[in-house]
């Protein structure tokens, strides 16, 4: 048989009502506060100080990878800014390219005493660089020993990239002059467009 039992019937006048409800609370409340006390929402001291610690050494290898990171960038802008004055200027248009080059290695071999006799040249596409052609010159001259010394010597301080690839020299019957045929590698830019 089951007791019947409704909130009528108890006496909430009764005063040890009221102090069962209160310690029921007070221990409820002492209970929310012990689990909160041995099991905190954020963890334990021990594992908010080793957390911060964490963070802490992640942020300064982060901030030292970052100032590495920006060096690194200055670096490149600056490399990127010294490959462009390089290519500005030893490398000339295509266009232009082959009556400058010649005419420079004509008035070089002037200075030097040797007489230029002829030149002819080649453009080839240099692989892996669209922009860049290697133009291969092949000049005959005639003069002294000495004379070539100084011509290669004005070649090397020239304001142009001149690569000597191959330098051949004959000597002549006349005493002391010689037969000589140089090449020379020049490299020169492709300009989109022209």
């Amino acid at each position: 048989m089951r007791p019947n039992f409704s909130a009528d019937q108890i006496e909430w006048r009764n005063p040890g009502v009221y102090m069962r409800v209160i310690l029921g609370t007070l221990l409820l409340g002492n209970l929310v506060a012990l689990w909160l006390l041995l099991s905190p929402p954020g963890g334990s001291l021990e594992e908010v100080e080793g957390r911060l610690i964490e963070l802490r050494q992640k942020y300064t290898a982060q901030s030292r990878n970052l100032d590495r990171m920006k060096a690194l960038a200055t670096k490149v802008q600056d490399s990127r800014k010294a490959g462009d004055r390089f290519f500005g200027s030893y490398f000339m248009e295509r266009r232009k390219a082959a009556s400058t080059i010649i005419s420079e290695l004509s008035s070089l071999a002037k200075q030097a005493g040797i007489r230029p006799k002829e030149h002819s040249f080649v453009l080839e596409p240099v692989e892996g660089a669209e922009d860049l052609s290697m133009m291969t010159v092949n000049g005959s001259y005639e003069g002294s020993y000495a004379d070539l010394i100084q011509f290669v010597y004005r070649v090397d301080h020239s304001p142009r990239f001149l690569i000597i690839e191959n330098l051949s020299a004959a000597p002549q019957q006349s005493a002391g002059m010689l037969n000589m045929s140089i090449r020379f590698h020049v490299f020169v830019k492709e300009i989109p467009g022209s």
